[in-house]
């Protein structure tokens, strides 16, 4: 195990004592204490060399490939392109190569999203245009369209797992941000994808089938946008772009996460069953949607085999007036954002049930943050993975965190996690993120959680890769997972689903 793992290990066996109280919020101020953890047991750590700006994992066989959030140029180091990590022993997580940056990307780009097909051996990784004031970057522009965004396909197959070979590349029509694959459940050999172009205002979601991925052929099926649905008071006053988004394991419903629009639910049954010319709409009207407030909706993720929706609200600290006047509510501070629960019983008029925070997100904790923690940390929820019974979310400097879904409508908490950093003191981690770290707790955790054989995986934007084993209520349904992420249909999502 890497230096910092076995530091890790015994600062958590010292704070295995910690109790947990059911119910996030009163859990007291042990919950965000960096070193401490209550239902969690670590098993294995890597710290990337200590590179920082950890992005995405995409897991295949006994390989994590970790993307970063950060371009290449020499300033970050040698260590700046994806990650390839051998899981074989969960317990000693081993960096054993790495995907270069492509030349031409090298300045102003990130590889920040991945995804594997497992039943095709292929790793997509996807290159899109990254940010000089949020990112670290060189020269990426802060708002519009970039030109050489692109997607680039690998063989991972046999002895390519270790050394990925590029067979194809896919260029979109529009800049990706976030993207969930989706496997046909009848048809192994057809998969689409489905990305966000929050900038694009016609093409807000785009849906290719990457099924023929090893002769280069992409097909552009549909788009969808629900912005003309908006009222130009809406559009002018609320953050309209879609961010992200989850679709059904049949395939035939999409949960969108419109940021400030809110969330809806779209009929994407045309592209499912192969329609020529397919078409997507809104069984959401607008009027309908969930809505909370202007800061809005970062993840929507169904909550397999119930008619509910858990979202997510990603919001840094306040930043600088600069960070605030050109990326608008998502630099909010404190109190951050949360999850909620939204009741889809009837997909026309959805409707907030239920939320779920931790100490950090509750008013009374703002009144004692000092500035350098309100404008340069965050503790917010992130991205989920989810069970029927219980979901895992990654909570920025909150760690990761376990929520007990067995009433939807009273989410409380299962367990937490809070990694002693690899960061500490201040400087130990090669590119820090500019606008989390100056102010957090040392520990960013980023990524959809993995379930891989019982065990969750999941990446620390300072610290690298984690993983750890659920000990909490529900843990024999965790145990159980072969397979499951929070952005693809994969793994046991059919079997938790009820096969829908």
């Amino acid at each position: 195990m890497h230096r910092h793992g076995t530091r890790l290990a015994l600062a958590l066996a010292a704070a295995m004592a910690v109790v947990l109280v059911a119910g996030g919020p009163r859990l007291g101020s042990a919950a965000t204490t960096p070193g401490t953890a209550t239902n969690f047991t670590l098993v294995g750590h890597n710290s990337l060399f200590d590179r920082g700006m950890n992005a995405a994992p995409a897991l295949f066989d006994h390989y994590i490939y970790i993307g970063s959030r950060t371009d290449g140029i020499p300033q970050h180091g040698v260590h700046t392109g994806v990650q390839i990590v051998d899981i074989a022993n969960p317990a000693n997580p081993t960096v054993v190569g790495q995907i270069p940056i492509p030349t031409e990307l090298t300045a102003g780009y990130t590889s920040r999203e991945l995804r594997v097909w497992p039943q095709q051996k292929v790793l997509m990784v996807i290159y899109f245009g990254c940010s000089a004031l949020i990112h670290a970057c060189a020269s990426g522009q802060d708002t519009g369209e970039q030109p050489l965004q692109r997607i680039n396909f690998f063989d991972v197959s046999g002895s390519h797992g270790a050394a990925p070979v590029l067979t194809s590349t896919y260029t979109p029509s529009t800049t990706p941000h976030e993207m969930f694959l989706w496997v046909d459940p009848h048809n192994p050999a057809r998969a689409l994808m489905y990305f966000t172009s929050p900038n694009n205002n016609k093409k807000q979601l785009v849906v290719t089938d990457i099924s023929g991925w090893r002769t280069g052929t992409f097909n552009e099926l549909t788009t969808f946008s629900v912005v003309p649905d908006y009222t130009p008071a809406q559009q002018s006053s609320f953050d309209v772009r879609l961010h992200s988004l989850s679709i059904s394991v049949d395939g035939t419903r999409g949960y969108l996460a419109y940021l400030g629009g809110g969330v809806l639910v779209i009929d994407t049954s045309q592209v499912a069953a192969g329609v020529a010319n397919p078409t997507i709409s809104p069984i959401t009207p607008v009027a309908g949607r969930a809505f909370w407030d202007y800061e809005g909706a970062h993840s929507s993720v169904k909550i397999p085999g119930k008619p509910y929706i858990l979202t997510t609200e990603e919001i840094y600290g306040k930043g600088t007036p600069a960070l605030g006047a050109l990326f608008g509510p998502a630099f909010g501070g404190c109190p951050w954002g949360w999850v909620r629960i939204v009741d889809m019983h009837d997909p026309t008029h959805l409707k907030v049930v239920s939320q779920f925070r931790i100490d950090e997100n509750q008013p009374s904790f703002c009144a004692s943050v000092s500035t350098t923690a309100d404008n340069f940390s965050s503790y917010t929820s992130h991205n989920p993975t989810v069970l029927p019974d219980i979901a895992f979310v990654t909570w920025h400097s909150g760690g990761l965190r376990a929520i007990d879904l067995t009433n939807p409508v009273h989410p409380v908490q299962d367990g937490f996690f809070v990694p002693t950093p690899d960061t500490l003191p201040p400087g130990d981690v090669h590119t820090a993120d500019p606008v989390l770290e100056p102010g957090s707790n040392g520990t960013i955790a980023w990524s959809y959680p993995i379930i891989h054989n019982g065990l969750i995986y999941y990446v620390d934007i300072a610290n690298g890769l984690y993983v750890v084993k659920y000990t909490g209520r529900h843990a024999r349904e965790v145990s159980s997972i072969g397979f499951l992420e929070g952005n693809s249909n994969l793994g046991a999502a059919a079997r938790l689903a009820g096969g829908a």
